[in-house]
Protein backbone atom coordinates (compact mmCIF):
# COMPACT_ATOMS: atom_id res chain seq x y z
CA UNK A 1 0.00 0.00 0.00
CA UNK A 2 2.96 2.42 0.88
CA UNK A 3 4.20 2.10 -2.77
CA UNK A 4 1.05 2.76 -3.96
CA UNK A 5 0.67 6.15 -1.99
CA UNK A 6 3.67 7.04 -3.07
CA UNK A 7 2.95 6.66 -7.09
CA UNK A 8 0.03 8.76 -6.43
CA UNK A 9 1.61 11.32 -4.23
CA UNK A 10 4.67 11.87 -6.98
CA UNK A 11 2.22 11.95 -9.85
CA UNK A 12 0.23 14.44 -7.58
CA UNK A 13 2.62 16.80 -7.10
CA UNK A 14 4.39 16.76 -10.32
CA UNK A 15 0.83 17.58 -12.11
CA UNK A 16 0.09 20.39 -9.46
CA UNK A 17 3.60 21.75 -9.88
CA UNK A 18 3.23 22.03 -13.50
CA UNK A 19 -0.51 23.18 -13.78
CA UNK A 20 0.09 25.39 -10.53
CA UNK A 21 3.23 27.39 -12.49
CA UNK A 22 1.67 27.45 -15.87
CA UNK A 23 -1.22 29.79 -13.78
CA UNK A 24 1.78 31.86 -12.11
CA UNK A 25 3.43 32.17 -15.06
CA UNK A 26 1.02 32.78 -18.24
CA UNK A 27 -0.52 35.98 -19.06
CA UNK A 28 -4.66 35.39 -18.44
CA UNK A 29 -5.37 35.46 -22.38
CA UNK A 30 -3.08 32.74 -22.67
CA UNK A 31 -4.36 30.87 -19.83
CA UNK A 32 -7.98 31.74 -21.34
CA UNK A 33 -7.86 29.45 -24.25
CA UNK A 34 -6.86 26.68 -22.61
CA UNK A 35 -9.17 27.74 -18.86
CA UNK A 36 -12.17 29.40 -19.88
CA UNK A 37 -12.58 29.20 -16.19
CA UNK A 38 -10.09 32.40 -16.34
CA UNK A 39 -12.84 34.75 -17.23
CA UNK A 40 -14.68 34.45 -14.22
CA UNK A 41 -11.66 35.37 -11.61
CA UNK A 42 -9.47 37.92 -10.71
CA UNK A 43 -5.59 37.53 -12.44
CA UNK A 44 -4.84 37.80 -8.47
CA UNK A 45 -7.13 34.83 -7.68
CA UNK A 46 -5.92 32.41 -10.67
CA UNK A 47 -2.22 33.25 -9.71
CA UNK A 48 -3.38 32.36 -5.58
CA UNK A 49 -4.64 29.50 -7.29
CA UNK A 50 -1.57 28.16 -8.70
CA UNK A 51 0.52 28.93 -5.80
CA UNK A 52 -1.68 26.74 -3.71
CA UNK A 53 -1.17 24.11 -6.35
CA UNK A 54 2.23 24.54 -6.29
CA UNK A 55 2.25 24.71 -2.16
CA UNK A 56 0.27 21.58 -2.01
CA UNK A 57 2.57 19.67 -4.41
CA UNK A 58 5.51 20.44 -2.11
CA UNK A 59 3.23 19.37 0.91
CA UNK A 60 2.71 16.08 -0.53
CA UNK A 61 6.23 15.19 -0.97
CA UNK A 62 8.71 17.10 1.47
CA UNK A 63 7.37 16.47 4.71
CA UNK A 64 7.40 12.55 4.54
CA UNK A 65 10.66 12.77 2.03
CA UNK A 66 12.45 14.28 5.54
CA UNK A 67 10.92 12.97 8.37
CA UNK A 68 9.92 16.15 9.52
CA UNK A 69 6.53 16.72 10.38
CA UNK A 70 4.44 13.90 8.72
CA UNK A 71 1.50 14.74 9.52
CA UNK A 72 1.56 17.74 6.80
CA UNK A 73 1.53 15.22 4.14
CA UNK A 74 -2.53 13.95 4.59
CA UNK A 75 -3.18 17.79 5.54
CA UNK A 76 -2.19 19.00 2.45
CA UNK A 77 -4.02 16.19 0.64
CA UNK A 78 -6.92 17.05 2.18
CA UNK A 79 -6.93 20.90 1.16
CA UNK A 80 -6.25 19.54 -2.42
CA UNK A 81 -9.57 17.83 -2.25
CA UNK A 82 -11.15 21.08 -0.92
CA UNK A 83 -9.40 22.38 -3.87
CA UNK A 84 -10.59 20.15 -6.19
CA UNK A 85 -14.03 20.57 -5.36
CA UNK A 86 -14.48 23.78 -5.41
CA UNK A 87 -13.31 23.47 -8.88
CA UNK A 88 -16.00 20.87 -9.26
CA UNK A 89 -18.56 23.49 -8.62
CA UNK A 90 -16.92 26.20 -10.63
CA UNK A 91 -17.22 23.47 -14.14
CA UNK A 92 -20.30 22.86 -12.82
CA UNK A 93 -22.35 26.46 -12.59
CA UNK A 94 -20.04 26.94 -15.94
CA UNK A 95 -21.24 23.56 -17.60
CA UNK A 96 -18.11 22.37 -18.46
CA UNK A 97 -19.23 18.87 -18.12
CA UNK A 98 -16.66 17.21 -20.91
CA UNK A 99 -13.57 17.43 -18.77
CA UNK A 100 -14.80 17.16 -15.55
CA UNK A 101 -13.64 13.58 -15.17
CA UNK A 102 -10.09 14.85 -14.51
CA UNK A 103 -11.58 17.00 -11.40
CA UNK A 104 -13.10 14.02 -9.95
CA UNK A 105 -9.64 11.73 -10.93
CA UNK A 106 -7.71 14.27 -8.90
CA UNK A 107 -10.25 14.52 -6.51
CA UNK A 108 -10.33 10.86 -5.56
CA UNK A 109 -6.33 10.50 -5.40
CA UNK A 110 -5.79 13.37 -3.34
CA UNK A 111 -8.58 11.44 -0.84
CA UNK A 112 -6.89 8.75 -1.37
CA UNK A 113 -3.29 9.76 -0.17
CA UNK A 114 -5.04 11.96 2.45
CA UNK A 115 -6.94 8.47 4.06
CA UNK A 116 -4.22 6.63 3.22
CA UNK A 117 -1.85 8.27 5.41
CA UNK A 118 -3.83 9.58 8.00
CA UNK A 119 -4.44 5.76 8.98
CA UNK A 120 -0.78 5.22 8.60
CA UNK A 121 -0.66 2.48 5.69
Amino acid sequence: MNIGLWVAVGLLALLYLAVGFVKLTRSRERLRSAMGWVEDFPVVVVRLIGLAEIAGALGLVLPLATGTQPWLTPTAATCLVVLQALAIAVHVRRRELAQLWVNVLLLLAAAFVALGRFAGW
